[in-house]
């Protein structure tokens, strides 16, 4: 094996120790002295050695001529959760993160070998968080798959009823005959009683929560590295990626008979909204706390979690972001200003390293995730852990999130509305001599400009994340949104100069929760991303066909339910590989919204934008390669793929039109589609289980 593989291995069952064998093969790390855990100190040798008898493989390690400091690290327990928002995991993080990052570029057995002694000493959660994004970020280590985290901490993702089912499996059917998958029912953390849970297919969404994690891991916040950061238009991307969720959820509130989410602007009145989230965590063996309804944030004061914050200090920092909103100014630590810009206000609100004044402007998103998190035990009396809003992987199963989001989405909204930034011109959203004359969407149900939604049953193998169990796969079947393939047909007239164009495609429900025509301000907000690529165009009647398939705002389907480690290294599938960076993309299945079985009505918007103020000159001279959701995650080590706003062109109001209608050039279409839900559940026919 090569040392690419053993470094994948580490991955394997992240909560069991690494005295026992490891991955399919049952491989074994080589353990010496220093490399042992504490609680095995006596016996860790001579237990390493009988696992070796019957290892696949025996993986050795090198001595380290000196071992990393992890002094703050160390102090998380092993049976700790892990999160991001909190300022004292932060430090830890970074420490790991800048020892892992230290090991020079190509000496890959020290760098495993340090991988190792981290992941002996160090929280799992911890470590896994830490071992990935070093991963991302080193030269030598892009070969290296990151395996899907539902499957390493399946915990995060499903019912914690499945987990004992699991090791009885594991236990009872060998892993040499079929072993027939658990069945996640659908219903299991609330009823219809709650109107929330009308929206726990999207919430509690695997891929969807997948998502969330992966895009933190290619954009962390926080590291000594600057460059690990500070990527190109890294808080222009919060914002956009954020905003898309919310303009989603909305979609999917409507379709569910629910109005728009409500924004949480008052900080001190009560929270309607409760969550029993019903997961379990097995690296703490304990679950996860709920939140009741109608309680209320309060003063944090958690010296444990680095976390000393009131009420009254948000609001001050709340006070100072909208003022910089109004004037126009970024008030610097020298008693300077700068322009505001939407980029510069993504690193202020979340806030990242990047922050031009976290004195002044405080960490208003992050700390808003702890204090929602915390309201059961503000001050750690009962020992309690944080709710699942302040892990990254489970954070948007709560009802919450959305409501948090709504309020940080108005701030970037706010900006886009003020006067300190311009509207578009005429010039700069039409085409000269490009004329779209039509445009349609084509599926396999033969309706022109119908979309069609049902539900599908696909299986995650939880083997890698079920310690201390037989080997083999044991599967988890859980019922997920899909949609029915299409394809986009639009018809071009050039009679202009344009060679290229880049088409951009939205979708946005047709009326509001009145059933009422939207005005344009209000409807913008609603336009989700569908796909943007570049097009080229020749003179005369051009006709672009495109399938949904090939969207630059989703990861393929295998990237969420397949085992990565058989079709990364299938030579045909070379682009899943890419999953490492491009697979923050949001989930190809949850790309159309789920609609109404009676059929709901959205538009459908085309435009074929002026590539010469589009196109982006990379340092390196080549174009895309990396297409699997660019438009939420960029490109790897290059510029973002598109030189306008983000949202472009509704991530600002228009200067002249009040409606969609009015807003229509003639190298944009408009076009009125349904989208049905066709209430039935299929088999996934790829499950490796069928």
């Amino acid at each position: 094996m090569s040392v690419i593989k053993h470094i994948e291995l580490l991955f394997d069952r992240p909560n069991e120790t690494l005295i026992t064998p490891k991955g399919d093969n049952d491989d074994l790390f080589q353990l010496t002295e220093k490399y042992l855990p504490k609680e095995y100190a006596n016996n860790g040798i001579e237990l390493n050695n009988r696992f070796g008898n019957d290892a696949g493989s025996t993986i050795p390690l090198t001595e380290l001529a000196q071992l990393p400091q992890f002094t703050k690290a160390s102090q998380l327990p092993t049976d700790a959760d892990f999160s991001l928002f909190l300022p004292k995991h932060q430090e830890m993080a970074t420490e790991v993160i800048d020892a892992l990052l230290r090991v020079p570029e190509n000496q890959l057995q020290e760098f495993l070998s340090t991988c190792v002694y981290a992941r002996v000493n160090l929280n799992p959660q911890l470590f896994n968080y830490c071992f990935s994004v070093a991963l991302m970020h080193r030269n030598d280590t892009r070969n290296v798959r990151i395996q899907n985290f539902a499957e390493t901490f399946p915990s995060k993702f499903m019912n914690s009823k499945v987990f004992a089912q699991a090791r009885e499996v594991a236990a009872v059917v060998p892993k040499t005959l079929p072993r027939t998958p658990i069945i996640i029912p659908r219903d299991y953390t609330a009823t219809d009683l709650d109107v929330e849970h009308r929206l726990a297919y999207f919430r509690e969404d695997i891929g969807v929560n997948l998502h969330h994690w992966h895009w933190h891991l290619v954009y962390p916040f926080t590291a000594s590295d600057r460059r690990i950061v500070d990527k190109d238009r890294r808080g222009e991307l919060f914002f956009y990626m954020h905003q898309q969720i919310i303009a989603r959820y909305n979609g999917e509130r409507l379709n569910n008979s629910l109005p728009r989410t409500k924004k949480f602007s008052n900080w001190r009145e009560p929270i309607p909204e409760a969550y029993f989230p019903k997961l379990d965590s097995l690296t703490s063996s304990r679950g996860w706390p709920p939140r009741q309804a109608n309680m209320r944030w309060q003063d944090l004061n958690r010296p444990v979690d680095g976390l000393n914050i009131t009420i009254a200090d948000m609001e001050r920092w709340r006070r100072n972001l909208e003022e910089a909103i109004a004037t126009g100014m970024v008030r610097l630590p020298n008693g300077s200003t700068q322009p505001l810009d939407i980029n510069t206000l993504g690193n202020m609100v979340e806030s990242s390293i990047l922050s031009p004044n976290m004195e002044l402007y405080g960490s208003v998103h992050n700390n808003g995730h702890s204090f929602s998190a915390y309201m059961h035990d503000p001050t750690h009396r009962y020992l309690e852990s944080f709710g699942v809003i302040a892990d990254e992987a489970t954070t948007m199963r709560d009802p919450f999130f959305y409501r948090w989001h709504a309020f940080i989405d108005d701030l970037f909204q706010r900006h886009k509305e003020s006067t300190y930034v311009r509207r578009y011109t005429r010039s700069e959203l039409e085409n000269p001599g490009v004329q779209i004359t039509s445009a349609t969407i084509e599926s396999d149900s033969g309706m022109a400009n119908t979309l069609n939604t049902y539900w599908m049953m696909s299986d995650v193998d939880l083997s890698r994340g079920l310690d201390f169990s037989d080997r083999g796969p044991v599967y988890a079947r859980f019922t997920h949104l899909n949609h029915r393939p299409f394809r986009y047909t639009i018809n071009v007239n050039n009679t202009g100069s344009a060679r290229r164009a880049t088409c951009r495609i939205f979708i946005a429900p047709k009326f509001d929760e009145r059933n009422l025509a939207w005005a344009l301000s209000d409807q913008r907000k609603m336009f989700v991303e569908m796909d943007r690529f570049v097009v080229p165009l020749n003179a005369g009647q051009n006709t672009i066909t495109r399938d949904s398939s090939q969207s630059s705002v989703t990861i393929p389907f295998e990237q969420t339910f397949r085992d990565l480690s058989v079709v990364g290294s299938d030579p045909r599938r070379d682009n899943l590989t890419s999953f490492n960076y491009c697979g923050c993309g949001w989930p190809q299945h949850m790309l159309v919204p789920r609609g109404t079985e009676a059929g709901a009505a959205y538009q459908l918007f085309v435009m074929l934008s002026n590539y010469e103020l589009d196109k982006v000159e990379q340092a390196d001279g080549t174009e895309m390669t990396c297409k699997e959701a660019s438009s939420f995650c960029g490109l790897r080590d290059k510029l973002y793929p598109d030189r306008r706003a983000m949202g472009f062109p509704f991530d600002r109001p228009s200067s002249s039109a009040s409606s969609i209608e009015d807003f229509i050039l003639p190298n944009m279409a408009l076009v009125d589609i349904t989208i049905r839900l066709q209430n039935v559940t299929e088999p996934n026919p790829r499950n490796p289980s069928n």
